[in-house]
C-alpha cells in the first residue's frame, strides 16, 4: 500500500511540478544511522521527500506546524516526531531514536522560509547529529518556494506549478574537538550545520549553463511581464522586452563581428548597456567592459591586452560625458561604432525576425551553438597592473553563476526587491553583484550613471523605495552628508565592498538611519565575492566568513607577524589573466599548491569561527626600519584622531590616505595625505598613545591637499596619489638643495671678499 501511494504521488508531482531528482546514490552511502536535513521551502517539502526517498523515514516536525490540518492526511503514511528544537527533552528523545540505527528527516530552519532563502538555523539538529554520531544527508529543494504552497505570497513571485528540483548531496558528519564541551561544543556543531545548509543552498542552483540560458530560465520562472530594469530616463524594461531587444540588436552586431571575438563596450549605466551585453551573449561574442574614466592611454592599452578591434559606444554618452577627446583618440586605432548609427539599419524584416526568435529564444540560442560552454569566457573586466598596463580578467559563465549561487545563501533577490545600482558596470562589483545577480533572481535593477551624486541618490532611493543598495565606504560616507534619516527607510540590505568599511561610517549609519551596513570582501578575479557578513552571521570589523564552495589558506609573508596573504580556490575563481605582454593568451591562476589557487595579495587573519579580517594589501605595507607597518592602520589612526563631526545633517567627508615612499635612512617612510586643513602630526602622536597604537604607525609627515584623487568605484587612487606625493617631495628636496647651494655660494663669495 505504501509503495503504491509513493508511486501515485510521485507521478502526480512529476506531472504538475516536472520534478527532477539527482544524487540519489548518496542515500545508500549514508548508512543506517542518518539524519536527513533539507531546506524548508514550502508545504510540498515533506511530500516530495516521502515520495522519492527509498525508505519512509520518521519526520521530525515543529509542534505548531504538525498541528495544522493540512498535515493530518500525511499521518496515514508516515510517522511524525513532533518536537520543539529548543526543548532539551525533545532533542534527547531524537538522539535516543537515531542511536537505534534509524533514519529521520528534520528541517533545521524549523519553519517554512518567508524570504525565499535560508532562515535561522536552530542549534538542536546539529546537537542531535553530534550526540547520536549520525551521518547527515543534505537534500536541496529548489523551486517549491515559488509555488502557491509556499509562504512567499506577497513577498515574491508565486504561481501554481513551478518546476521543482531535488538534489541529494554526499553524506557528511559533524566533527568537533573532544576538548569542546557544553555551550562551546553546541555552538561549534551549530556552526558546522549552518555551513552545511549554506552548501546545500549553493548546490541547488544550476551553475553549469550560460548567462543567456539563465536569463531565459528566469524569464520562464518569473514571467514575460515582470519589470527588471529602469534607468535615469525612467524607461522600464521587462523580461520580454530585454530578450526581444537583445535579439534584434544581435542580428546587427553579428554582421560586423565574428564568433568568439572580444568586443569593447564603452557605455554608462543605462538600459542600452544590459540590452547590448545580452545581445553579445546571444551570438557568442565576449563583452570587454572598458573603464571610460581611466583615460585614453589606459583604454587603448586595455584594448591591446584583450586584442579588441571593435568598440561600441553612444554619441549621446560621449557628448554628455565630455569624452570627445577619448573617442577621437580611439577612432585612430580602433573601429568605433555608435549605437545611434545601428538604428538606420533596422528594417521591418529585422524586426519581424527578432520577434519570431523571441517567441522561443532557447531554441534559437541553442541553434547557433556559439559560446554554449559554461567554462567559456562570458566577460572580460580590467584591473590595474604593473607599469600602468591593465590586466584583463577573463570570467566564465560558470564563474559568474557560481558566485550568484554563493551570494544567494546570504541575500536572496526576489521580485519584490528594487536594487539601486550606481556602481559602474565596467567593475565586477557593479556588473555582477549590482546587475546580473539581481536580474537572475527576478529583482528590479535601477541603473544610475554615477555614484558621486551625493544629494540626488538618497532622494531617488526614497522615491523608488529601493530595498538593496551596494556601495563603498567612501560613497556611504558621502550620502550621509545629505540624506534625511528617512531616505533609507525602505532598505533591507546595505552592503559595502571594494574598500574597507571604516568604523565611523558603520556607526554613523546605525545612529542616523538605524541600518547596519554588511561588509563583504572580494576581488575582480573571484567574480567578485569571496566573503560577506549577513544577517545571520555578522561580526563587526570583519568581512564575514568565506562563501560556500570556496576554500582558502594564509600564505606567510616575511615581516608580517599576524595573518598572511589570503589564497583562495573555488568555482568562482577566474579562468585567468590576459596580459599586455602576452596578448590573447589566458594565464590561468596557480600557486605553490597547484592550479586553480589564486593569491589575492591581501593580508588577512582568520579567527576560530572562520571570520576574515583584512589587514591590508600586501602592497599597502611599508617597511620602516625593518618592521612591516600597515598603511590601513595609519589611516585608521587618522580617523581616530579626527573623528567625523555630526552637526544635525551636515557631516564631514574628509579623506585620509597613507602612502609609502622611498627613504634613504629607513628604507621607506609613511606620508599621510588629507584634505583636513587643520591636521597636524602632533595630534596623531597623542591619538596613537591614547589608543595604544604603535609609534611606527605615526606618519613621518602630514601632507594637506585640496582633493584626494578617487577612482570611479570610490576607492582612493593610491597609484596616482603616490606619484603626486613623490613629485611633491622631490620638489621639496630640490628646493632644500637649492637653498643649501645658495647659502654655500653666498658663503664662498663672502670669504672671497
Amino acid at each position: 500500500m505504501n509503495r503504491l501511494a509513493k508511486y501515485l504521488i510521485r507521478l502526480l508531482l512529476r506531472l504538475l511540478y516536472r520534478v527532477e531528482v539527482s544524487g540519489m546514490e548518496n542515500y545508500q552511502k549514508a548508512g543506517d544511522r542518518v539524519l536527513i536535513v533539507a531546506n524548508h521551502t514550502s508545504l510540498l517539502d515533506g511530500v516530495l521527500l516521502y515520495a522519492w526517498l527509498p525508505e519512509t523515514p520518521t519526520f521530525a516536525i515543529n509542534t505548531q506546524i504538525a498541528a495544522k490540518n493540512i498535515f493530518k492526511p500525511f499521518l496515514f503514511f508516515v510517522h511524525l516526531f513532533e518536537m520543539d528544537a529548543l526543548n532539551p527533552l525533545a532533542v534527547k528523545s531524537m538522539i535516543k531514536y537515531l542511536k537505534q540505527d534509524k533514519k529521520a528527516v528534520i528541517f533545521p530552519e524549523g519553519r517554512i522560509t518567508v524570504t525565499g532563502s535560508l532562515m535561522k538555523i536552530y542549534e538542536g539538529p546539529g546537537l542531535i547529529a553530534d550526540r547520536s554520531n549520525a551521518a547527515i544527508l543534505p537534500i536541496a529543494i529548489e523551486g517549491a518556494q515559488y509555488s502557491r504552497l509556499s509562504y512567499m505570497k506577497g513577498r515574491g513571485h508565486v504561481f501554481w506549478f513551478p518546476k521543482v528540483t531535488m538534489k541529494v548531496l554526499p553524506p557528511e558528519k559533524i566533527t568537533t574537538s573532544t576538548e569542546l564541551v557544553g555551550n562551546e561544543r553546541r555552538k561549534a556543531t551549530a556552526r558546522q550545520l549552518q555551513d552545511l545548509m549554506f552548501k546545500l543552498t549553493f548546490s541547488s542552483i544550476n551553475q553549469r549553463t550560460t548567462l543567456y540560458s539563465t536569463l531565459i530560465n528566469s524569464r520562464n520562472r518569473f514571467g514575460n511581464k515582470l519589470e527588471i530594469l529602469e534607468d535615469i530616463n525612467r524607461e522600464t524594461l521587462n523580461f520580454k522586452q530585454l530578450i526581444l531587444r537583445s535579439i534584434l540588436l544581435s542580428s546587427l552586431i553579428k554582421k560586423q563581428t565574428r564568433a568568439g571575438e572580444h568586443i569593447g563596450v564603452l557605455m554608462p549605466n543605462v538600459n542600452a548597456l544590459p540590452v547590448f551585453f545580452f545581445a553579445l551573449q546571444f551570438i557568442g561574442r565576449v563583452p570587454a567592459m572598458l573603464n571610460f574614466s581611466s583615460g585614453a592611454l589606459a583604454v587603448k592599452r586595455a584594448c591591446e591586452t584583450a586584442q579588441i578591434k571593435i568598440i561600441y559606444t553612444s554619441r549621446r554618452f560621449i557628448k554628455n560625458a565630455k569624452l570627445e577627446s577619448l573617442a577621437e583618440a580611439l577612432e585612430h586605432e580602433f573601429t568605433v561604432i555608435y549605437l545611434e548609427d545601428l538604428r538606420s539599419q533596422i528594417t521591418l524584416t529585422t524586426k519581424l525576425l527578432a520577434l519570431y526568435r523571441s517567441r522561443n529564444p532557447a531554441r534559437h540560442y541553442a541553434k547557433q551553438n556559439l559560446n554554449a560552454n559554461p567554462d567559456a569566457a562570458a566577460v572580460i573586466l580590467f584591473t590595474s597592473g604593473s607599469e600602468g598596463h591593465p590586466k584583463g580578467v577573463v570570467l566564465s559563465h560558470g564563474n559568474i553563476l557560481s558566485n550568484y549561487s554563493q551570494v544567494r545563501c546570504y541575500i536572496n533577490f526576489t521580485s519584490n526587491d528594487i536594487i539601486f545600482n550606481c556602481l559602474p558596470l565596467f567593475h565586477s562589483f557593479g556588473l555582477n553583484a549590482g546587475f546580473l545577480m539581481p536580474l537572475i533572481g527576478g529583482g528590479k535593477v535601477f541603473l544610475y550613471p554615477t555614484p558621486l551624486h551625493y544629494r540626488f541618490i538618497p532622494e531617488l532611493i526614497y522615491e523608488l523605495r529601493a530595498t538593496i543598495f551596494f556601495g563603498t565606504n567612501t560613497f556611504f560616507k558621502g550620502y550621509a552628508r545629505y540624506a534625511d534619516p528617512f531616505d533609507f527607510n525602505s532598505l533591507n540590505y546595505v552592503v559595502a565592498g571594494a574598500e574597507k568599511l571604516h568604523d565611523d561610517t558603520a556607526q554613523l549609519w546605525v545612529n542616523k538611519y538605524g541600518i547596519r551596513i554588511l561588509q563583504g570582501y572580494g576581488v575582480t578575479e573571484t567574480s567578485p565575492v569571496i566573503s560577506s557578513n549577513n544577517k545571520m552571521l555578522n561580526k563587526a570589523g570583519t568581512v564575514g566568513r568565506i562563501v560556500p564552495g570556496m576554500e582558502c589558506y594564509l600564505k606567510p609573508v616575511e615581516g608580517i607577524k599576524r595573518g598572511g596573504s589570503l589564497v583562495v580556490r573555488g568555482p568562482n575563481v577566474m579562468q585567468g589573466y590576459l596580459l599586455h605582454n602576452k596578448p590573447g593568451e589566458v594565464q590561468a591562476p596557480s600557486t605553490e599548491r597547484g592550479a586553480g589557487w589564486y593569491d589575492t595579495g591581501d593580508i588577512a587573519d582568520i579567527d576560530d569561527e572562520g571570520f576574515i579580517t583584512i589587514l591590508g594589501r600586501a602592497k599597502r605595507f611599508a617597511k620602516v626600519g625593518g618592521e612591516m607597518v600597515s598603511l590601513s592602520v595609519v589611516e585608521e589612526l587618522a580617523t581616530l584622531t579626527w573623528p567625523i563631526p555630526i552637526n544635525n545633517r551636515v557631516i564631514s567627508n574628509i579623506h585620509y590616505a597613507a602612502v609609502a615612499v622611498h627613504d634613504e635612512r629607513k628604507g621607506e617612510k609613511i606620508i599621510l595625505v588629507t584634505e583636513n586643513k587643520e591636521a597636524e602630526r602632533k595630534q596623531l602622536q597623542i591619538a596613537a598613545k591614547n589608543n595604544q597604537i604603535t609609534e611606527l604607525a605615526i606618519p613621518r609627515m602630514v601632507m594637506i591637499i585640496d582633493k584626494i584623487p578617487l577612482l570611479s568605484t570610490g576607492k582612493i587612487d593610491y597609484m596616482g596619489l603616490t606619484k603626486l606625493v613623490e613629485s611633491d617631495i622631490g620638489l621639496q628636496e630640490e628646493g632644500k638643495w637649492r637653498n643649501k647651494l645658495n647659502k654655500l655660494v653666498k658663503h664662498e663669495s663672502t670669504e672671497k671678499k
